[in-house]
């Protein structure tokens, strides 16, 4: 009998020690190997006169996927609120993933497996995390508003034009202040009901992609199985949210749904992060004839920093990639959507934002025009179509 109980003693003690390992160091083990850097920014390269740019805004980032508290440094992944301030970025869109598939690629994903879902059991979040989509997503949403509560003032978050008026009134006399936006990667979290598009407009999200990397109940995925269009269901989502002037968000969409948003809505669309075919050719990336589309409507396409989007892993890649939109349709209509923290090895973190600022020049762009590229097209386009 004490062999028995010593032997229960000595499991009880493995798998302790073993739940320990998994619940506290297993998270940070994979956010570090999922967030990688690629390079450091060197600040000789970068223009004097990039810290007095008024206004540096990315489109795209996931870091309330992970288990940090943004109001501090980290020394992994790729974006906080202190390099925020560091990179003289005013604003972030924070984008929130409630799923992704097991073995996730760009080719095809079906949608069974659930892999955020054990990402939450993990991180010992809410339970109710576990088995819910709408459930997680809706607790990034606090997570960025608490952050907010929590920053004495040095982060809020925006919803409305007259919120982002007032920051920009409020930063032109404070650097050491920045802002944050809400959105929806993929709209499977709405759990297939239109009521729930008003919960998490209530929460502040106000763009959203109907798709992520899987087929849903709204239209296909870029990477899903059949990549088909725009269900019915699905317009049902696009009247609710032009009503509620919540963007529309094409980053993800297969092609077929790209063509029914063309044809079943006139207003301007959002790509929160992509690249193009022109300079990096793959199912990930847009069509001269989706960018020309999106041009006409005043719409806004953000080229982002990792390899598949830009096929290429410097500044120059993101670079090339926007002056070809920029060329065919107008400076306006570019501009950053990095994916940081989007389980990607990124060419920079947020401070790379210098390196792009100076790929840009050595490209012949003018300062005016990096200006627009590098957020100030980002604040019009908000400033255009968020609600009053």
């Amino acid at each position: 009998m004490k062999i028995i109980r010593r032997i229960l003693s000595i499991l009880g003690i493995i798998i302790l020690v073993a739940a320990i390992g998994f619940f506290f160091f297993a998270p940070k083990y994979i956010d570090q190997s999922m967030n990688k850097t690629l390079h450091k920014s060197i600040t000789d390269s970068v223009p004097k006169w990039y810290d007095s740019i008024p206004f540096i805004a990315d489109m795209h980032c996931d870091a309330l996927l992970w288990d940090r508290n943004i109001l501090k440094k980290a020394d992994h992944g790729h974006v906080d609120i202190p390099r925020m301030l560091e990179a003289n970025e005013a604003f972030q869109v924070f984008s929130i993933v409630s799923k992704t598939p097991r073995g996730i690629n760009y080719e095809k994903n079906t949608a069974e497996t659930d892999q955020v879902a054990l990402l939450s059991f993990a991180q010992l979040r809410n339970w109710h995390d576990w088995f819910s989509m709408k459930s997680r997503a809706l607790h990034q949403c606090e997570a960025l508003h608490k952050t907010a509560e929590y920053s004495e003032g040095t982060f809020r978050v925006i919803q409305t034009k007259s919120d982002l008026e007032q920051f920009i009134n409020d930063r032109a006399k404070n650097r050491s202040i920045a802002a944050g936006m809400l959105a929806l990667e993929g709209a499977h979290c709405l759990e297939n009901d239109l009521t729930n598009l008003d919960t998490f407009f209530n929460a502040g999200v106000r763009y959203i992609g109907l798709t992520h990397f899987f087929d849903n109940e709204w239209g296909g995925s870029a990477h899903g199985v059949d990549k088909g269009g725009l269900t019915e269901k699905g317009k049902q989502l696009i009247d609710a949210m032009i009503k509620k002037h919540i963007i529309i968000d094409l980053a993800h969409a297969s092609p077929k749904l790209i063509d029914d948003i063309f044809k079943y809505t006139s207003v301007p669309l959002l790509v929160s992060h992509t690249g193009v075919k022109a300079t990096c050719d793959n199912v990930r990336n847009l069509s001269d004839a989706q960018i020309d589309e999106i041009g006409k409507r005043k719409g806004l396409i953000c080229i982002g920093m990792w390899e598949t989007a830009v096929c290429g892993t410097d500044a120059m890649a993101t670079a090339k990639a926007i002056k070809y939109v920029m060329d065919r349709i107008g400076v306006e209509r570019v501009s950053m959507g990095s994916d940081f923290d989007g389980a990607i090895e990124a060419s920079y973190d947020i401070n790379g934002f210098r390196e792009v600022v100076a790929a840009l020049q050595k490209l012949g762009i003018s300062r005016i025009d990096i200006e627009k590229v590098i957020g100030g097209n980002i604040r019009d386009f908000l400033l255009q179509n968020l609600p009053e």
